[in-house]
């Protein structure tokens, strides 16, 4: 075979079988630190900058103050591989809506049922105003007291709403504030003297100030929070509506008046319920932990100087430091007293000076609150398009201008149009600017800075409407004009020295 020369060329050696070598043992354990530290190192002299191997041992134990300038300073491996921490200028959140976590559905429609009912809370009074004055033989100056004790209800409120709401949870925290809005409602409807109603207002104000923030901050802080914000407030002009058209009746047909209010006491019923179970595991859903989880550092950072968390004294004086704060309180204040005032005292303007029945009149006011209901419904969808600062401002000029035809159209239908109209462009605002002041403030002084903005609110709500029935009483019921007007101008001027809004994402 032609291999055996073939090998043979190649010249092949045979060695020995190749045996596999011994194995070394090696040491069970390594060295110490105390004989690594033993090992001398050789000295190879000066370092570019003269610094020597001695002189680099003998700064390695000395602290960053401690060392002179231009000594030769040992750098730490770690320090030169490990990148710098970013440092966190804000809280970042998981923006939830409508539909996502599943039961926001229901939370929302809690929401828009609890505000139905301060939508009929606040606009009945209108309409009942007459038949208290006949009932208990007061003038405008005394009936306003009402407004007076609603608005030291909110005033209340205000310091307490956040402390109330973290001890309670959510859920806890509005079933209580329908608790006493239903206290209040008992003592009106048994008829009692006027100073128990008053105190009945002081309830009454306490318990919409509760819920007001609670579900003005939830809404705000949904996706799309314009057009839910819309909603809720469309389902407050619904109530505002329906309640002088049923009051009106029931006082037309003679019905005592202060038999309305058994509805609304079952209506109250009805919210303590529907609230209590949409909201009652909503700390514990996932997407509000961890967004909860997310403001932590934030608020670690705004912890005072002992290193302690901020009390909610300190939450709430924080807020009270934030220009959107008290530029939305002011704002929110003229709204809502411009609005109140227009409810409550247009009717006795067009029975004074336009010689309006008194039982059909009442029917303006919910024109008034109709407009309100379809604006909020409406024109909220062309916010986000338009910008919420510019859409407000073109909305707030249009009220000025039908504020006027109210006041110098000589008939009572004109009168009722231009009201109308006047709500159907006021309504949007409220929704709109609520949403422009949570995007505006910081996460963790949202609960309490919403809860000082509405409290103004009701403020106003309650001060314009004392003052324009005592100044009604002096002079006339037609200072509700120059009073509206005056409030609307505020608000423009409020609107236009808010802070600059960032783009936000969701």
């Amino acid at each position: 075979m032609l291999s055996s020369p073939f090998a043979g060329g190649l010249g092949l050696v045979t060695h020995q079988p190749v045996t596999k070598p011994a194995s070394v043992r090696s040491h069970e354990r390594g060295p110490s630190i105390e004989e690594l530290d033993s090992i001398a190192l050789p000295d190879y002299g000066s370092t570019k900058n003269g610094c020597t191997a001695s002189s680099v041992q003998d700064d390695a134990g000395k602290s960053q103050d401690e060392r002179p300038s231009g000594s030769c300073a040992v750098i730490d491996a770690d320090d030169v591989s490990r990148p710098q921490s970013p440092v966190a200028t804000g809280a970042t959140t998981i923006a939830p809506s409508f539909w996502y976590p599943a039961m926001n559905k229901w939370r929302v429609l809690a929401a828009c049922l609890i505000y139905f009912g301060n939508g009929i809370n606040d606009a009945v009074n209108g309409a009942l105003i007459p038949s208290m004055e006949d009932q208990y033989n007061i003038g405008y100056a005394i009936v306003s007291m009402i407004f007076v004790a609603n608005a030291a209800g909110f005033i209340l409120a205000a310091p307490t709403s956040n402390a109330i709401a973290s001890a309670l949870g959510r859920a806890k925290c509005l079933m209580l504030s329908e608790t006493i809005m239903i206290t209040g409602y008992v003592i009106i409807a048994c008829t009692p003297p006027f100073p128990a109603v008053v105190i009945a207002y002081l309830f009454l104000g306490f318990g919409c100030a509760l819920n007001l923030a609670l579900n003005n901050v939830f809404c705000a802080n949904l996706a799309n929070a314009t057009v839910v914000l819309g909603m809720a407030h469309g389902a407050y002009g619904v109530g505002g509506t329906v309640a002088p058209i049923m009051a009106t009746a029931m006082v037309s047909n003679g019905i005592l008046w202060s038999r309305f209010f058994l509805i609304t006491i079952g209506l109250r019923v009805a919210c303590f319920f529907f609230a209590g179970w949409a909201f009652w595991n909503y700390e514990k859903e996932g997407i509000n932990g961890f967004n909860n989880s997310l403001q932590e550092p934030l608020t670690r950072r705004n912890t005072t100087s002992t290193g302690a968390e901020p009390s909610k004294l300190q939450v709430l004086l924080r807020a009270l430091k934030n220009r959107t704060t008290l530029i939305g309180a002011l704002f929110i204040f003229a709204y809502q007293g411009a609005e109140v005032s227009e409810s409550g005292w247009y009717i006795s303007y067009l029975i004074d000076y336009r010689q309006g029945d008194p039982a059909k009149v009442g029917y303006v006011t919910a024109g008034f609150w109709a407009g309100i209901t379809l604006g909020r419904f409406i024109l909220t969808h062309f916010a986000s398009r338009v910008g919420e600062k510019r859409f407000v401002a073109g909305l707030t000029a249009g009220v000025v201008g039908f504020q006027l035809l109210a006041w110098f159209v000589p008939n009572i239908i004109g009168g009722a149009v231009a009201v109308s109209i006047l709500g159907f462009l006021l309504g949007p605002i409220y929704p709109c600017a609520t949403t422009v002041f949570a995007r505006l403030l910081p996460g963790n002084l949202q609960m309490s800075a919403i809860a000082f903005i509405t409290t103004a609110g009701s403020s106003g709500g309650a001060v314009v409407p004392f003052t324009t029935g005592i100044l009604a009483q002096a002079v006339g019921a037609f200072v509700l004009h120059p009073i509206c007007v005056g409030f609307f101008v505020v608000m423009i001027g409020c609107w236009v020295g808010l802070p600059r809004m960032q783009k936000r994402t969701e």
